[in-house]
This record gives C-alpha cells, structure tokens and sequence, in this order.
C-alpha cells in the first residue's frame, strides 16, 4: 500500500512528454556531427553559458514541482486508504517548513513582529497597540531587538561555509570528470579551468554557479528560522510562492512553443512552396488573425473556456481545485499558441519562398520527386534554424505576456502561483500606507533574472545558428581582427 497517489496533471504529463523529446533529440544531435557543430559553438559562448546555468537551476524546481501526488491520510479502513484532497509536489515536500510556517498578516523581510499593529491585552489586563511578535519568524529569539542582528549575522556566515563547500564539492567533481574525459592529471585540468583555457566556458560556468550558491544557500539557511522575503496578507511565505511561481512561467514558455509550432510550420512551408490561392488563403487567415487586437481575443477565449469548466466540475480531470487551475493553464497555452504562431508563420513564408527556387530544388521538381519529399528532405532541414530561433526568443516574451494577462485578470487561475498574479496582487499592496513592496520586488527580481537568462540563451542559440550571423563572423575583416598578423619574411 502506498503512502501517496500519483497525481497526472495535463501539463506535467505534456512537461515530461518535452523532456523525453529533448532527451531524444539531445541522443540523435549528438551522434551527428554536422546537426552538432552549432550547438558546440553555442557551448563556447560565456553569456550563453551562464544563463545556462541559471537556466537550469529554474528547470530543476519546475521540474520538481511538475512531480504531483496526493499524501495518504492516517487511519480509513484496510485495503481502502484515504487521501488528502490537496495534490501536492515534490517541490511542496522539500519546501514544507516555508508552506506550512503561516503567519497571520503581513511580514517584512527577516522580521520579528508582524508588520501591522494590533490591539492585545497584556498581561496586566490592559490593552494597548504594538506590532505583536510572529509566530515563526524569529520566534527563538528571547529578545529580537538585541539579538536578531547577530543571529541573522551568524545564519548568513553559516549559508556563505555551506555554498563554499558546496561549491567546491561542484569544481571537484568538475575537475575529475574533465581529467578522466581528456586523460589529463587532475593539477592540469584544475589548472586550465582556472586559467580559462578549456574549449568550453567552464570558469565562467563554475563562477555563475558560485553566485547562484552564494545568494540562495544563505537564503535557504535563513528561511529555517525567518521569512527571508516576508509574508503576504494571508500571512503564506513570499519567498515560497516565488519559487513556486517558477514553474508556471516555464510551463508557459514551453507548451505555447510546442502548440504555436504545428501551426507555424505547416502553414507556413505550405504557403511558401505551393504559392497560389494556398498562399492567398493562408495569409487571408494570419492577416485577419493579426487585425483582432491580441489581448481582447484572449481575453474573451479564457472566460469562454472558464464558463465551460466551471459548468463541467464533474468531469474526471476537473475535480479539484488543482486540476481546475491546471486545466485552465493549459487552455492558456493553447490559446497564447493559437494566437502567436503568425509570426513564425511569415518568417517560414518567405524562406520557402526563397528555397524553392534554388537550383537543387527545381532539378528534384524536374526530376517528379514528390512535394511531400521535397518539402520533408530539402525544406523542412533548411528552415530548422528559424524555427529554433524563434523558439528560444519567444520563450521569455510568452513569460512576460503571461504577467500581463494575469495582471488584467485574463491569465492563470487566481489560486495558482505565478508572477502575475504576485504583481496583481501587489497592485493593492502598494497603495498601502505604509507600503508593502517585498511581493513585488521578488516577483520582479526573480522573472528578470529567468527572462534575461532567457534572453542571453537566445542570443547565443541565434549567433550560433543563423548562417548570416555565422557568414559575417567569418568575413576577412573579423578574422584579421582577432588572428595574429602573419609574419613578413
């Protein structure tokens, strides 16, 4: 008997269903050399590097929190064990002390007292105004005015020794696996990573890692005993609902890719190949799709979709409030896909457009090799490279178009976590006197750095692989200036 049921959300079986994909492709990519080369160069770029870094550790607590199950509840009758109703992650395991340590109202960062004053009787019996103490954060300390500074001194210089060693831990491991991988002693390898002589950035990768170590392992030694980000007005731990709010930005950037791409490619390479009243009908569609302002059209396709959900509660998928919330993502993707495939769409357009007239092209035509082959042998490779592009650039607009639209209130389900709905909330919050800025300071600082990461990946992603970028870095000019001169005899 189990200790857990396993719970399959739609979008954690569409997140592991991408990671097989990826995997997969990872396994073929790696065993040709030629599909290989660019994203070898895309290993040599710094930036690229270290937003991989921080890319992965984002990945790592979505995936973490895609892992759901219900906990199986004490006692009920043999062979017929109850469960909670509220489906938890592997992530709400972990994280357990931060979900469940609530507060009344709102907290500060690292405070004692809540932040709000509050008539108490005293133990007098009489009644007075004071910022009462709360009732996990700083509750071991016998006197917080004297000895809060120190504690949260010590707790960081004890998060600061554990990222240290940890850190070290990483290189190690590094050096060893890269001494055995190139047959060099360990002193070399060590030696060449420090120095930055090793084909891939590792230095610079091993760097990002100790910042990343360096400012959440502290976090995460405070939060034993503090609300390292404060509470918010139901008293949940901020820092918690940040971290929780990765996954739904993920999960937008991902599945709206995955449902925009059919649409893209197929309509595009058609419209482009076959020209003639396919191409006029094909842009007839995109064009009118464009002319419907974006957010009026989603708007009104979530609340169609929120009515059909809500009159549908009995359905298997849709009973509880977390597979409620979860579908009502997923129709989110799907409509954030339906809605933004006409930019892809043109781009493949007018590649095809340009390919079927090459040379190569027109003799498999005049030879009766079939569309379908053409388009699957010669069109279809050559447009890859556009299509991953415009894959890892739309990722971080999708992550801030889904804070938009959860902040005018069309965008994920309000009981789930997200950056937009953080910042809607904090709309209220800054208006407060005195005002409580720490929800919103999170939210942002935590989606900059995902959404720059992002950014910074894309960018190495689109050096690596657009032929014009990689023409021009190779003209004589750019090879003058950072080749030695030869030398005069």
């Amino acid at each position: 008997m189990t200790p857990f049921k396993p719970v399959f959300l739609i979008t954690d079986a569409l997140i592991f269903v991408l990671i097989a994909v990826v995997a997969i492709s990872a396994w073929y990519i790696s065993r040709h050399e030629h599909l290989l080369a660019p994203w070898k160069k895309v290993g040599h770029s710094r930036s690229g590097m270290i937003a991989a870094v921080v890319l992965l550790a984002f990945v790592t607590v979505g995936v973490l929190d895609s892992v759901h199950f219900r906990p199986r509840l004490p006692g009920g009758e043999p062979g017929k064990p109850n469960y909670a109703v509220d489906v938890i992650s592997v992530f709400d395991v972990i994280a357990s002390p931060l979900k469940e340590r609530r507060e009344k109202t709102y907290s500060a960062p690292l405070a004692t007292h809540l932040f709000s004053k509050e008539t108490v009787e005293l133990p007098d019996g009489t009644e007075a105004r004071i910022f009462p103490r709360l009732m996990h954060g700083g509750a071991h300390l016998e006197e917080p005015a004297r000895d809060r500074g120190q504690d949260i001194l010590k707790r960081i210089v004890a998060g600061v020794a554990i990222a240290a060693v940890a850190w070290n831990v990483l290189l190690l491991c590094v050096t060893l696996w890269l001494s055995h991988r190139h047959a060099h002693n360990v002193r070399e390898t060590w030696s060449a990573i420090w120095r930055g002589h090793t084909t891939m950035p590792w230095r610079e990768m091993l760097i990002a890692s100790g910042l990343l170590f360096l400012v959440f392992v502290p976090m995460i030694v405070l939060s034993a005993r503090y609300h390292v980000l404060g509470t918010d007005k139901v008293g949940q731990d901020v820092f918690y609902l940040t971290l929780k709010s990765i996954r739904t930005g993920l999960v937008i950037g991902t599945l709206t890719t995955l449902v925009m791409l059919p649409f893209a490619l197929l309509f595009g390479i058609l419209a482009g190949y076959l020209r003639g009243w396919v191409d006029d009908v094909i842009q007839y569609i995109y064009t009118t799709l464009n002319s419907i302002p974006g957010v009026l059209l989603i708007a009104a396709s979530v609340l169609i979709l929120q009515g059909v959900i809500d009159r549908h509660q009995d359905w298997e998928l849709l009973q509880t409030s977390s597979q409620r919330a979860d579908a009502r993502l997923f129709l989110l993707c799907m409509i954030l896909g339906v809605t933004s495939w006409t930019g892809l769409c043109r781009l493949l357009r007018g590649e095809s457009l340009k390919l079927r007239e090459l040379d190569y092209i027109q003799a498999a035509r005049a030879f009766g090799v079939s569309g379908y082959r053409i388009v699957t042998r010669h069109i279809l490779p050559n447009v890859m490279h556009i299509v991953l592009i415009a894959i890892v650039m739309d990722f971080s607009g999708l992550i801030l178009a889904e804070a938009v639209l959860s902040y005018v209130g069309v965008g994920v389900d309000p009981s789930m976590n997200s950056f937009g709905t953080m910042i809607n909330t904090a709309r209220m919050e800054m208006a407060r006197d005195p005002m409580v800025w720490w929800s919103l300071a999170s939210a942002f600082s935590l989606m900059l750095l995902l959404v720059l990461s992002a950014n910074l990946f894309a960018d190495a992603v689109r050096d690596a692989f657009d032929p014009r970028i990689r023409g021009r870095l190779a003209t004589p000019a750019f090879l003058s200036k950072y080749l030695p001169a030869p030398r005069s005899r």
